[in-house]
C-alpha cells in the first residue's frame, strides 16, 4: 500500500467549503474494479466550479475533484482491462459523485474507461480532455445532421475556451469556414492561427436580441447558453443546426419557437458525461486522426499538480486561453 498526493474538497456542518492538498493511501480510494496511476489531467470549467464552490457540482463529501484523466492501469479485476494498459476517462460522475483525477491514483468502474488511441500520449489526450472530446461530439452531431462545409460557415461561441478552441481547430481542418465569437478580441491572432476565418465580438450575441435575425451561418457550436445561444439560433440559416454543450453565460434559453418552425433549425443537445462507450470510442479515434497536433500544442499550457487549484480559479474567472494540461 502506497501513499500519494491528492486535492480534497471538504465541507463542514455549516456547509462551508474548503480545499486542501493532502496525502491519501490506496485504502482511502472509493470502490471500483480498476486502479489507475494518473499520468495527466486537465482543468475544465466544471472543475473550476467544483473547487471554487460557485456551483453545486460536488455531490459527495469529501471529494477529489477532476472529471477526466489519462493514465496506466496498475490493478484490474475488470475483464476489459489489464495491468499496464493506457486508458482515458471522461465524465460518469467522476469528480462529482466519485473521487476523480486530481490525485496520483484513481480507482474507478472499468465500464467508464476506454483504451487510449494509438498515437496519443497521456499529455496529448489531456490537452484534448473533456473539452476537446465534447467539441468532437458537437462536430459529429453536426455531421449527422448533414452539415457539410458546402452548407456555409459555422459559428463557434466561447472560442477562446477549451471546447471552443478545439472546435475551431477541428472544423477548420475538416474544411469548414469558421466564425469565432469571443470576448477577448486581443486573442484574434490566436484564433486565426487555429483556423478561424472571421472573429466577432461576443457582445454581438450576448445581449437580448430579436426572435429572428439575418441568416449568417449554417450551423453553430455553442458552449455559452442564455442569450448567446438564442441569438445563434435566430441567425442560423434555413435547415441549419446548432450543437449546444455549455452554459458559461447561463442555463436559461430566452428564445422563441420561430427559428425552429420558420427556418427548420435544429437544436442538438450534447452530453459528454453519460455518452455511450461506442460513441466515446468513435470521438476519441476521430480526435486522434482529425485534430492537428501542432495546433493542439499551440493552444495548450502545461502545469504541474501544485498549480491545479490556481488554474481552476482562473478558468472560472475567464483567464484561461485554450487548454491546460497537468502532468502528474
Amino acid at each position: 500500500m502506497s501513499n500519494f498526493k491528492a486535492i480534497l474538497i471538504s465541507r463542514d456542518e455549516e456547509k462551508n467549503q474548503s480545499v486542501e492538498v493532502t496525502e491519501l493511501s490506496d485504502a482511502d480510494l472509493m470502490e471500483g474494479d480498476v486502479t489507475v496511476a494518473v499520468e495527466a489531467t486537465t482543468v475544465n470549467y466544471k472543475d473550476g466550479l467544483a473547487i471554487t464552490g460557485k456551483s453545486p457540482v460536488v455531490r459527495h463529501w469529501p471529494m477529489v475533484p477532476g472529471i477526466d484523466f489519462a493514465g496506466k492501469v496498475i490493478e484490474s479485476s475488470h475483464s476489459g482491462f489489464s495491468e499496464g494498459e493506457d486508458v482515458i476517462l471522461n465524465g460518469f460522475g467522476v469528480g462529482e459523485t466519485h473521487w476523480g483525477a486530481y490525485a496520483e491514483r484513481a480507482r474507478v468502474n472499468g465500464d467508464w474507461l476506454i483504451k487510449r488511441p494509438d498515437g496519443l500520449s497521456a499529455k496529448q489526450a489531456m490537452s484534448i480532455g473533456t473539452a476537446g472530446y465534447t467539441a468532437m461530439l458537437c462536430v459529429m452531431a453536426l455531421e449527422s445532421h448533414e452539415i457539410t462545409p458546402e452548407r456555409g460557415p459555422v459559428v463557434v461561441t466561447g472560442a477562446n475556451g477549451g471546447v471552443g478552441s478545439v472546435a475551431v481547430s477541428l472544423l477548420s481542418k475538416l474544411g469548414y469556414e469558421v466564425i469565432a465569437s469571443t470576448g477577448r478580441l486581443e486573442e484574434s491572432d490566436f484564433l486565426k492561427n487555429l483556423g478561424a476565418s472571421e472573429i466577432i465580438d461576443r457582445n454581438e450575441l450576448s445581449e437580448p436580441g430579436r426572435p429572428m435575425g439575418k441568416e449568417r451561418w449554417a450551423a453553430g457550436v455553442d458552449a455559452v447558453g442564455s442569450h448567446t445561444l438564442a441569438n445563434v439560433l435566430a441567425q442560423t440559416k434555413y435547415g441549419g443546426a446548432v450543437a449546444a454543450c455549455g452554459l458559461a453565460q447561463g442555463f436559461d434559453l430566452p428564445t422563441t419557437v420561430m427559428p425552429f418552425i420558420l427556418r427548420g433549425v435544429c437544436l442538438l443537445g450534447i452530453d459528454s458525461v453519460q455518452a455511450p462507450i461506442a460513441v466515446r470510442k468513435e470521438a476519441w479515434n476521430r480526435l486522434a486522426s482529425d485534430l492537428d497536433v501542432g495546433k493542439l500544442e499551440s493552444l495548450t499550457t502545461e502545469i504541474g499538480f501544485d498549480d491545479l487549484i490556481g488554474a481552476a480559479t482562473d478558468i472560472v474567472d475567464g483567464k484561461i486561453r485554450g487548454r491546460v494540461v497537468a502532468t502528474l
